[in-house]
Formats: structure tokens, C-alpha cells, sequence
């Protein structure tokens, strides 16, 4: 397994970590891993099953017996996932899901419970992974890392323009509390928290446009 090559892309939310996953990954002809998503499902599916967000042993429970697939989506559009056969994916871009995976990441029990999950796939010609502590954590051993970072407006700004094309009423203000707020709680918690790898490569993505980043994480590779 270590002889397959992993490509590893952390960041905060919002700094282009999944659509810089997909089209690297296309570029290649890679395996997605958006363990992101992960957290996601698990959240989804707790609130689905009337699980409280802090039932570590009960949401463990449910990281373990997820059926998930990752599938690479048209150019622009976030990775298509599939849970149990059902396609979850914009289920899993509202803001509420996305704040309680946040909440159940910070659960030793839950992180352990996805690890084994998320090393599993590692499978050729090789791998992009699209997370948080996918370099320090994951697949420490992984040849190219990269940490992908913007401001906090930039990032608030971003997700505003994505929901408002999705229809939703929307405030900068909010998004970029809320966006603060989980960066806080991902650099805070005890399990796993969000920082670059010592050997990766940290690209600011606030004034690049995103073929401009794409160019740079494949010149790592090339």
C-alpha cells in the first residue's frame, strides 16, 4: 500500500480543497477521498437517526457502518456522494451539516472510528485526499502534501457567491462568523487539529484564481 502514491490536500473550509481534489484527480486519473464528507454522513445520518451530536460511542457506531461512494462530478461541482445508494450530495452542502460535522469531528472515538476507513482508500494508480489531517495524520508518509489556505473573508465571500447561485438567502456576516467559528474549533480540538504538515507546501489561495492553484499542486507532482 505505501508503494501507491497519495497526494494529500489540507486546508480550512473554503480554501478550494475540493475542487482542486477533483481536478487534479482528473488530471492524473486518481481516486477522490473527500474525508470531509465523512464527517458529513456521519453527522447526516446521526441527525436522520436521532442521534445527539455528542453520543461519541453512538455516532462511532454510525462512522463505522457507513456504505459511501466518491464520484467525480462535471468541471466546477463538488464531488458526488453516495450513501447507501442514495445520492446525499446536497444534503451534505448545507451550512447546518457542514457545522455539525465540525461539531463531530472533534470526537477521539468518531476520528478513530473513520481512520482505518479513510487509510482503505489508498488503492492505484494512486490517491488525492481532500481534508484536514490527511498530511499529519492520515497518510503521514504520503510523497506530496499540500496545505491550501485564504483569508477568512475571501472564504466567507466564496461560499456566499455558491449559495446565492443555489437559490439560498445568505449573509457575508454569517458565513463569515460561522467560518471563523469552525476554524477555531478545527485548529482547537485535541484530536487531529487542523495544521499544516511539516513537509508539505502551504499555497495561499485568496489572490490566485483556481487555475492558477491548479497549475501550482501539479507542478509539486510533474
Amino acid at each position: 500500500m505505501s508503494s501507491i502514491p497519495v497526494l494529500t490536500i489540507d486546508g480550512p473550509s473554503g480554501s478550494g480543497k475540493g475542487s482542486i481534489t477533483q481536478m487534479v484527480a482528473k488530471h492524473l486519473g486518481w481516486h477522490i477521498l473527500d474525508s470531509g464528507a465523512l464527517y458529513r454522513l456521519t453527522a447526516l445520518a446521526a441527525e436522520r437517526g436521532g442521534v445527539a451530536l455528542d453520543d461519541a460511542p453512538a455516532l462511532a457506531l454510525i462512522a463505522r457502518g457507513l456504505d459511501i461512494e466518491f464520484l467525480a462530478s462535471s468541471e466546477g461541482e463538488p464531488v458526488k456522494v453516495v450513501l447507501g445508494g442514495e445520492d446525499v450530495s446536497q444534503a451534505l452542502r448545507l451550512e447546518t451539516t457542514g457545522n455539525n460535522a465540525s461539531k463531530v469531528a472533534v470526537l477521539t472515538e468518531v476520528r478513530e472510528a473513520l481512520l482505518q476507513r479513510q487509510k482503505d482508500f489508498r488503492q492505484g494508480p494512486g490517491l488525492v485526499a481532500d481534508g484536514r489531517d490527511m498530511g499529519t495524520v492520515v497518510f503521514p508518509d504520503a510523497p506530496y502534501k499540500v496545505f491550501l489556505t485564504a483569508s477568512a473573508q475571501a472564504r466567507a465571500e466564496r461560499r456566499y457567491q455558491q449559495l446565492k447561485q443555489q437559490g439560498e438567502d445568505v449573509r457575508i456576516a454569517t458565513l463569515l462568523r460561522e467560518i471563523e467559528q469552525r476554524d477555531a474549533r478545527d485548529m482547537g480540538r485535541k484530536a487531529a487539529p487542523l495544521k499544516a504538515a511539516d513537509d508539505a507546501v502551504t499555497i495561499d489561495t485568496t489572490a490566485f484564481s483556481i487555475d492558477q492553484v491548479l497549475k501550482k499542486v501539479l507542478s509539486l507532482i510533474d
